[in-house]
């Protein structure tokens, strides 16, 4: 008896150790990013699919961050917004991120949760998925999705001051994503937001709900009359300050400086590159060069060489302002251009 006693004791603590690798097999990164997995099918990408996920307190590029359930949640600020480079792969709570949705990154808000965002200077309003972690520069609120940022009227410009206000955390299967493609599409009043709400398997107080969900304003005010409705956030603008010059390079050795570039991204997927380039061609000048990477072909996409440093330092942040945070200035030389053949 005593045996069997033991016995189990054992099997028990074993089977608490399978639990918990199992468990750890099943965490998602706080945020996914560019180094996810690609959707492998073929077709339309699935909708849905992820799982509920607020997540512990973590640290990106020395700032801290705490994800939390906020059901009052109401703040102004910068929106940045994202495309092809993330185009497919896993969002953060395992959702694929298709830049032709009505979705959007935020840091802290659970995931998925619904959110109605409002560009403050001209006042078109949507209503996003958030599924995704970032952004992570500066004292950006949220990122969103390339049709996201079309449909309040900035992806030319990059960035737009919004508002931001939380309504409901989101279901897990598909229907609010064709809900959303309709009521942005109408945008009316209130109630399309709060039918919206209704969907959601992890409902906030209805008090909540009806004060964060509040119909956009009748009448067709100016740009100006929505910015002076919103404070402007005290923050701190640190000027760019460029690195020292780079020590002279030799002129007579095939070596010679031939100037710099920014690499914006580097692609597995020939499609997705060639999609990529296509965008951002339409505004400056760019190379995609083919090489050989452990798993396969990769395809690199990068600016062609300019004179100086501050002209490159303008691509880079203009990239950035894209969605290509990984973005990097490079000098290159002579031989290296020599060397390396474009394929477009």
């Amino acid at each position: 008896m005593r045996r069997q006693g033991i016995f189990l004791v054992v099997m028990g603590l074993v089977a608490l150790g399978l639990v918990g690798c199992a468990s750890d097999k099943k965490k998602l990164d706080p945020f996914a990013g560019k180094g996810s997995a690609y959707y492998k099918g073929k077709g339309p990408l699935p909708e849905g699919g992820g799982r509920y996920f607020v997540g512990k307190p973590y640290q990106v590029a020395g700032r801290w961050y705490t994800p939390k359930e906020q059901p009052g949640y109401d703040k102004v600020g910068e929106a940045s917004w994202y495309g092809e480079a993330f185009h497919a792969r896993r969002t953060s709570n395992g959702e694929y991120f298709d830049m032709n949705d009505y979705t959007a990154a935020h840091p802290t808000l659970p995931l998925p949760s619904y959110a109605k965002v409002t560009n403050v200077n001209n006042g078109r309003t949507i209503v996003v998925r958030i599924n995704d972690r970032g952004p992570f520069v500066g004292t950006r609120l949220i990122d969103l999705s390339k049709r996201s940022a079309d449909a309040l009227g900035y992806r030319n410009r990059g960035k737009a001051r919004v508002r931001v206000q939380w309504i409901a955390n989101a279901p897990l299967n598909d229907k609010g994503y064709r809900h959303l493609a309709m009521m942005n599409e109408s945008m009316k009043d209130g109630a399309s937001i709060r039918q919206l709400a209704s969907l959601s398997d992890r409902k906030a107080p209805a008090t909540t709900m009806v004060a964060s969900a509040e119909p956009p304003p009748r009448r067709q005010a100016a740009p100006q009359d929505f910015a002076e409705q919103y404070q402007e956030p005290q923050t701190t603008t640190v000027a760019y300050q460029p690195p020292p010059p780079p020590p002279p390079q030799p002129q007579d050795d095939g070596s010679a400086f031939a100037g710099f570039v920014v690499h914006v991204a580097t692609f597995a997927n020939r499609d997705n590159a060639d999609a990529a380039y296509e965008e951002l061609s339409a505004s400056l000048d760019l190379q995609m060069f083919r090489f050989e990477g452990q798993d396969g072909p990769l395809y690199r996409i990068q600016t062609r060489p300019v004179d100086d440093e501050n002209t490159a330092t303008r691509m880079l942040f203009q990239l950035q302002d894209q969605g290509y945070s990984g973005a990097k200035i490079r000098r290159v030389r002579v031989q290296q251009v020599a060397y390396r053949t474009a394929i477009r």
